[in-house]
């Protein structure tokens, strides 16, 4: 019997109608595909094709063989017990990195267990052998109060706030990226790891090896594709609120902050300045005369973003031809309405080329006519009413077997037509990602949150794992979405926590659905999405808005700094906003740390994240001496300090008293401020 044999730089196992291939792909990087009854499908959902391997080595025995390409080692073994394969990752040191399940003799388990499904296609899971003290991080953005992922269930499919990016990076030494677009769950078990799709036709995955998370990540970075670099106008203060209904108040808004000298980057109008969802351009009862008001908005120095949805309403006066030109997301059965809101909804579809060039050309003569060049691309989940992914269908496949890749065709859409009308400082906000989404100028935020402090812990969480799953343009509300009310004291403070907070994430946007709001009927008598409170920094108090005004100044101080940071996300895929041991791995505390982070390599940022606390005890990481930004207090790394944290303070700490210009422009700030 010949279980194995070498295709130029490939190991292939077959049994029993599996056939299994591993090929180099990156640096100390292995591709693990398998099928059963057929062969290995070309192409990839995630991967970007890469060079030939060079050095690879490659051995064959009748029960053995072995693969090699850098610092990886594949070791597979056929048991005799069943002849089943069992395949076991290791360093160039020897060290197991991960190894698949053995069958358990007379149990009959498969590592790899395809199960057929009616039709076509497997229902599959991938099986590996679990380390309960291995630590889990990664894997996109999930709403819990947590950083290490061992122990948990997550489910492989997109939500309104979970963007779901399966990437992982492990404390011992390895990433491994799920290859497969379906929709599924990773079970991150102590006694096994399972990864679940719910329909597929192979199994395809991904592993490297590094000497530590820097260079892991800069593997993955390398067959995923990084950011483009950020643009100027993605470096300052953004200002958004649901919603400005008419161009007047967007006019009013940005003639403020001009008067009041606070620079604004971007000006976002939000959803519904449509009259129905798949028009794609402003409604003239509100919005009658845009371009000078996008001109006046430039002239001011300000971008203006514009909210783009993909639903197409079936009363929209584009319904119909791309009902008819197949552009849209189908269904399998029941009644055609995919989002019920404002009226009856379906999905356009950008997995299909016909469908990007149709909504792009619909895009470019009603906004990017008018001098706009930057997007907010809502629902990009997208947000199917009830989550039904098995009635729904794209292009590219069923939902279950494609369905995550739609926020990354739909950013795809845009950033190519963009580049194609010849721009290149592209950043597009967006609610969601998959791998990928980074290359195409992807902005993620964390959906419609509610406005509290567990909601706000949640997002460091959620901001730390999908920059190692390898999206570092990400951001949220600051302040939350739903709930905050603009008259009550408590949620003024929580603003202002937030608002520090988001000074330090990639993009500093403030935005919310702000209590008390107020209904908008048209000229029709047709009742409209209703319009929030003032969410402008002058709308909280003379007090608040001094410490917002600050922070915005600090934000702009930090441009240098901010820029050669986005400049490192773009050469290398490092995170903007990173974890303690990304930084410091040797460091074992540092594994531990969810509430805190590193604003590139030099700012320690710890967010206070807890109502009604006005001290902060921060770790400082052992390896470095740390600096006190408010104080200029010294302190070594490896210890617990608690620092003292006013409502108008967030705790800041500089690596070995680099950046020390931060804290001459903490200072001159605070004194402007008291003068």
């Amino acid at each position: 019997m010949q279980f194995f044999e070498q295709k130029d730089s490939e190991l292939i196992f077959r049994e029993n109608g599996e056939t299994l291939v591993i090929t180099p792909w990156g640096p100390d990087s292995l591709r693990v595909r398998s099928t059963f009854l057929g062969d290995i499908r070309p192409g990839s959902d995630a991967l970007l094709e890469t060079e030939p391997a060079g050095d690879v080595q490659i051995e064959i025995g009748a029960w053995d063989a072995s693969i090699r390409n850098g610092s990886i080692i594949a070791q597979l073994h056929v048991q005799e017990w069943g002849r089943a394969l069992q395949i076991t990752f290791k360093n160039a040191d020897g060290r197991i990195l991960l190894q698949e399940i053995t069958n358990g003799g007379a149990l009959e388990k498969k590592a790899r267990l395809f199960q057929p499904l009616p039709g076509v296609g497997y229902r599959l899971k991938a099986s590996f052998i679990s380390d309960p003290e291995e630590k889990i991080f990664g894997m996109g953005q999930y709403q819990q109060e947590r950083m290490d992922l061992k122990g948990c269930i997550l489910e492989l499919a997109h939500r309104n706030s979970q963007a779901s990016v399966p990437f992982m990076l492990s404390s011992k030494g390895y990433g491994f990226l799920w290859n497969n677009a379906g929709i599924g769950a990773v079970h991150f078990g102590l006694n096994v790891t399972e990864w679940i799709c719910e329909s597929t036709h192979q199994l395809d995955y991904w592993i490297t090896t590094g000497d530590n998370p820097a260079q892991i990540e800069a593997h993955y970075a390398k067959v995923v594709g990084t950011v483009p670099m950020m643009p100027e106008y993605g470096l300052g203060f953004w200002q958004c609120k649901l919603r400005y209904y008419n161009q007047e108040q967007v006019l009013e808004i940005a003639r403020k902050y001009h008067e009041l000298g606070v620079p604004v980057d971007v000006l976002v109008i939000d959803y519904y300045h449509w009259l129905r969802c798949g028009d794609w351009k402003f409604d003239p009862e509100y919005f009658p005369d845009p371009e000078p008001m996008v001109r006046e908005l430039h002239d001011l120095g300000i971008e203006t973003m514009v909210s783009i949805w993909p639903q197409v309403d079936w009363r929209s006066e584009n319904y119909d031809e791309m009902k008819q030109q197949g552009l849209l997301v189908r269904v399998g059965s029941g009644v055609d309405v995919q989002m019920d809101f404002h009226g009856n909804n379906v999905f356009m579809d950008p997995t299909n080329p016909r469908t990007r060039a149709y909504v792009w050309n619909k895009i470019k003569e009603n906004y990017g006519s008018l001098g706009i060049r930057t997007f907010w691309l809502d629902e990009a989940e997208p947000e199917f009413r009830g989550y039904a992914y098995e009635n729904y269908h794209y292009a590219a496949g069923s939902v279950l077997e494609k369905g995550n890749i739609y926020p990354r065709e739909y950013a795809r859409m845009f950033y190519e037509g963009q580049k194609a009308e010849g721009q290149e400082d592209i950043v597009n906000l967006i609610r969601c990602a998959w791998v990928g989404s980074q290359r195409y100028g992807a902005l993620v935020w964390s959906g419609d949150i509610m406005s509290t402090y567990e909601d706000f812990r949640k997002q460091i969480c959620a901001g730390l794992n999908m920059g190692l799953a390898g999206i570092p343009w990400w951001t949220t509300d600051i302040g939350g979405f739903h709930n905050g009310n603009v008259e009550e004291e408590s949620f003024r403070k929580l603003l202002i926590r937030w608002f520090e907070y988001g000074t330090f994430c990639p993009v500093m946007r403030i935005h919310g659905s702000r209590n008390p709001h107020e209904q908008i009927v048209d000229r029709s008598g047709e009742v409209r999405e209703w319009t929030g409170a003032p969410n402008e920094i002058w709308s909280y108090g003379e007090e608040n808005f001094h410490i917002m005004k600050r922070y915005i100044f600090l934000r702009e101080a930090m441009r240098d700094y901010t820029r050669s940071v986005m400049a490192e996300a773009h050469e290398t895929g490092a995170p903007v906003m990173r974890t303690l041991f990304y930084e410091f791995p040797e460091d074992k505390a540092a594994w531990e740390i969810k509430d805190q982070y590193l604003f590139g390599a030099d700012i320690l940022v710890a967010p206070v994240c807890y109502e009604d606390a006005y001290d902060r005890a921060v770790y400082l990481p052992a390896g470095a001496s740390w600096t006190y930004v408010p104080t200029g207090e010294v302190f070594e790394g490896g210890q617990t300090v608690t620092v003292d944290a006013p409502l108008d303070v967030i705790p800041l700490f500089l690596r070995d008293g680099r950046q020390p210009w931060l804290i001459y422009a903490w200072n001159r700030l605070q004194k402007e401020e008291q003068e």
